[in-house]
């Protein structure tokens, strides 16, 4: 095992605070991972962390190695990608995330496609509705669904996607029909089907009105981060949910749900790929984004949740 790969163990265990995620991450047992670990700090006579039942805690040595590693693996990927450039050829693993619905309905049959036209490429592919950190998790594009928040991070927009609220009619036969914002929470008539992370702390949607856009708090019974879960429970007459309307039009359309609030509707969401701003410099990070987006333009209107 080179000394690279024991530098690049080291990182990835440092950002992940554990052997056995790094391990997953790197596709390697904890134990390869702690051999690793073992034979830098050997090859440097010091210890790099501390060790306890839960977790490992970077000494003072192993902080200072961290920042100069960091910048030793960023000059071995500008290295290699300047001889990518000059070739042109897409090469090397590539991560990519994607929201639950449209990642794998749209996004994993077409990377099939890009790996076909691209063998040299390896694909990583994480499917989740929580947004990620891309620089924490090393993540070289992130196809983003919602209101992209502000960062230094380069956005490339994909598609403007309206958004609606909508319910069962079993639900609106039970609680009404609520025709604005204010009747989703005044004497909390109506129950919201809520997607939410570890973290977050509003439970408020921002809906149009007259004035502006104006953020209603809502509540409900259940609430998850799955939206597929969430879409289901809405189907199954449980409350109401914001969703972009491409996900829900064929609902809307056999009449499984019915569109509610058109008073107020939501903000639309935007589908953009989110990436660091360096990697727009690479080949295949590139080569990915101008292949899927005409093609997710193109399937958009042809989404079918089933």
């Amino acid at each position: 095992m080179s000394y690279i790969d024991n530098i690049k163990t080291f990182v990835r265990t440092y950002d992940l605070g554990s052997l056995s995620a790094a391990g997953r991450d790197l596709r390697v047992s904890a134990a390869v991972v702690s051999s690793r670990i073992l034979k830098l700090e050997q090859h440097l006579n010091t210890r790099l962390f501390r060790r306890t039942t839960r977790k490992l805690i970077p000494t003072e040595q192993g902080e200072l190695f961290y920042e100069k590693a960091i910048n030793v693996l960023n000059t071995i990927d500008d290295a290699e990608q300047a001889v990518q450039d000059m070739t042109q050829i897409a090469k090397g693993s590539l991560f990519l995330s994607a929201p639950l619905g449209v990642g794998s309905k749209i996004i994993a049959p077409l990377l099939l496609e890009f790996g076909k036209e691209n063998p040299l490429v390896h694909l990583r592919l994480r499917l989740t509705d929580r947004a990620l950190d891309i620089m924490q998790d090393k993540i070289d594009v992130a196809l983003y669904l919602g209101r992209p928040p502000d960062s230094s991070l380069r956005i490339l927009s994909v598609a403007n996607c309206p958004r609606v609220l909508c319910a069962a009619p079993s639900y609106i036969a039970k609680h009404g029909h609520p025709e604005t914002g204010d009747d989703l929470w005044a004497g909390k008539k109506h129950l919201c089907l809520n997607l939410r992370f570890p973290g977050a702390r509003e439970y408020r949607w921002t809906l149009q009105t007259e004035e502006g856009p104006k953020k209603f708090t809502v509540q409900g019974q259940y609430e998850t981060d799955h939206s597929e879960v969430l879409l289901m429970w809405a189907l199954e007459g449980n409350g109401v949910i914001m969703r972009p309307l491409f996900e829900v039009q064929h609902y809307l359309d056999s009449g499984a749900l019915v569109q509610v609030c058109k008073a107020n509707p939501p903000l639309d969401a935007e589908l953009a790929f989110i990436y660091n701003h360096k990697r727009y410099q690479d080949v295949k990070v590139r080569a990915l984004m101008d292949f899927l987006k005409p093609r997710i333009i193109e399937q958009l209107p042809h989404y079918n949740p089933r």
